[in-house]
């Protein structure tokens, strides 16, 4: 039943510490072409700032850590990354507490959900299929799905979002401000989550409104409704 007192038709969701604690898996893909090129490894802890601009600004922070990079050599090793996170991309990765409640709850009250990252399409549909929460979403844009250029901060994965989703009020979640710059610049407001992978302290964000736990995110978005 539609929840006409609710007052957005659409939410959308980062995927990569939003939606996902991923941190596990991409750790250990960036560690296995450090590994390679005889390169220390990094912590979870190291990573995780590291994620959100997509897996080449994910690979080349992690060598710049670690005493710079060739373009060349980066190349070689970003093809090795990804090829080594397809074939171990679910292995640790697992819902942030709350989330699947949160699904069900816009669920019940009609709210369309989709998902809007800067991972490529191929790797995050693959990730959520594996983890059977594909269906869950009306779409899945990615960082690659609408070309160069075109992947957050730009507006551009957000209005397509909105579009195929039928049109209608809608909110953006993320962690990061690629995700609070694209809401912004599409004109939507937006969510941002304390708990994910943060490159700065997540007040600094300047998210509509920030959240510690997915059980605060229903009533979150309720009070812009007021």
């Amino acid at each position: 039943m539609i929840d006409a007192s609710f007052p957005f038709a659409i939410v959308g969701f980062d995927l990569d510490g939003t939606l996902l604690d991923t941190s596990p898996d991409l750790t250990a893909a960036v560690n296995e072409s450090l590994a390679h090129a005889g390169r220390p490894l990094l912590t979870v802890e190291q990573v995780r700032p590291m994620v959100g601009g997509g897996a080449k600004h994910m690979l080349t922070q992690g060598m710049e850590a670690t005493g710079g990079c060739e373009p060349d050599e980066l190349h070689v090793l970003y093809r090795r990354m990804l090829r080594y996170y397809e074939a171990n991309i679910s292995t640790h990765t697992q819902p942030f507490p709350g989330m699947i409640d949160t699904l069900d709850n816009l669920d019940a009250m009609g709210v369309k959900t989709a998902v809007v990252t800067n991972k490529f399409e191929s790797l995050a549909v693959k990730l959520l299929g594996e983890l059977g929460l594909l269906d869950r979403f009306v779409t899945v844009i990615g960082g690659d799905t609408l070309g160069k250029g075109n992947s957050k901060p730009s507006a551009a994965p957000i209005n397509e979002m909105i579009a195929r989703c039928g049109g209608g009020s809608a909110a953006f979640v993320g962690d990061s401000i690629y995700d609070i710059m694209a809401a912004k610049n599409a004109g939507i407001p937006n969510v941002a989550v304390s708990f994910g992978f943060l490159m700065e302290p997540v007040h600094e964000l300047g998210a509509d409104i920030i959240i510690d736990h997915f059980d605060e995110l229903v009533p979150a978005l309720r009070t812009f409704g007021g």
